[in-house]
């Protein structure tokens, strides 16, 4: 029998445990469209308590939940500040620009957090005509493109005063924000609080197939819920996929300290493995980016080799990877990485 493949391209190759599948072969189902599904309904009220939000809404993707938001809030040709390395930027394939009719004005800090006093400058809620309205300042926590850096409140509460003084609303794309609260021992609703709308994935860290929510306010959801309609996203029978998320916020979000802690250790080897750089240094949570400065091996190669011998990484351009740890992947997985790496650099 050939080894597992340790695959650390993302934490969205998770599978589902057996006991999440039981969950979702038991699951009942209702059409959600009417509302009539009670594992989602379920879902969306423990998402919002879990969020210190009023209300939430079960959507197929984390891109979908974001390009809902960016439309609740917003008028086409609205301006919306983020970060250079948001995903909302850098992964979404211009939703923002192609859906909600708005553009970005980018500034940030290397921790992937927003810089309060030039976002305070950068606001513009007057009447020329000339300038774009700022509509939505958004903010990603943990910030996947900045090193996976988890943000604490010190970081986000100036520019949530900032926003608050001009009153402009503000957005957090959770997609793993319940790893920064496992890696700063921090209820999810404190990161949270300061948004008057946020994310969530499930299918990420947590473990499950598919899904996500938008949170927000009674009066915000409803008009997300229009919008998920328009986009596509409406889903009938989704108990199915609303019980296995269910299970994830039952039993997966505090063993994200286990991906933390392998995240770590990965990274120390890495970092003692020739001819590698840790470009932000020791993770916070469960992402580690690295350069390769080989003379012979290239990032090209460096991948097809290490998945010769059964270890899948995120090549992310000539010289930088990403790889990322989770569920399954345990500590012996970990320490197989680690050769592989030394036994192929050190040629």
């Amino acid at each position: 029998m050939t080894d597992p493949l340790i695959d650390l391209r993302s934490d969205t190759v998770t599978k589902p445990t057996p006991a999440m599948r039981k969950v979702m072969a038991d699951a009942e189902v209702g059409d959600d469209v009417y509302g009539e599904d009670p594992n989602v309904n379920a879902l969306q009220e423990e998402a919002a308590a879990l969020l210190g939000m009023e209300a939430s809404l079960f959507v197929p993707s984390g891109t979908m939940a974001n390009q809902i938001a960016l439309q609740a809030h917003t008028q086409p040709g609205d301006e919306v500040i983020a970060h250079p390395q948001s995903h909302l930027i850098r992964a979404e394939s211009g939703a923002g620009a192609a859906l909600a009719g708005v553009q970005f004005r980018t500034m940030g800090n290397p921790d992937g957090s927003l810089p309060a006093e030039e976002v305070g400058e950068s606001i513009y809620r007057g009447d020329n005509p000339h300038y774009p309205p700022t509509g939505l300042i958004c903010m990603e926590n943990t910030n996947n493109f900045a090193g996976g850096t988890a943000l604490p409140p010190e970081r986000i509460d100036p520019v949530a005063e900032k926003a608050r003084q001009h009153g402009v609303a503000m957005h957090l794309d959770g997609a793993r924000v319940l790893n920064a609260a496992i890696a700063l021992d921090l209820k999810p609703a404190r990161l949270t609080a300061p948004f008057q709308s946020a994310t969530l994935c499930f299918s990420k860290g947590l473990g499950a197939p598919v899904g996500s929510v938008v949170a927000g306010d009674k009066d915000f959801i409803a008009v997300c819920l229009r919008y998920r309609k328009m986009y596509g996203g409406g889903m009938r029978q989704a108990g199915v996929l609303a019980a296995a998320a269910r299970h994830a916020l039952e039993h997966h979000v505090e063993r994200l300290a286990e991906d933390h802690e392998n995240a770590r250790r990965l990274a120390e080897g890495l970092g003692n493995t020739p001819h590698l750089k840790l470009t932000h240094g020791l993770p916070e949570t469960n992402m580690i980016f690295f350069e390769c400065g080989h003379p012979r091996i290239g990032m090209e190669k460096l991948v097809a080799e290490l998945a010769a011998r059964g270890v899948l990484i995120g090549g992310m351009g000539p010289y930088q990877a990403r790889v990322v740890t989770h569920l399954d992947v345990d500590r012996a997985g970990i320490e197989k990485t680690i050769g592989a790496f030394q036994q192929i650099l050190a040629a």
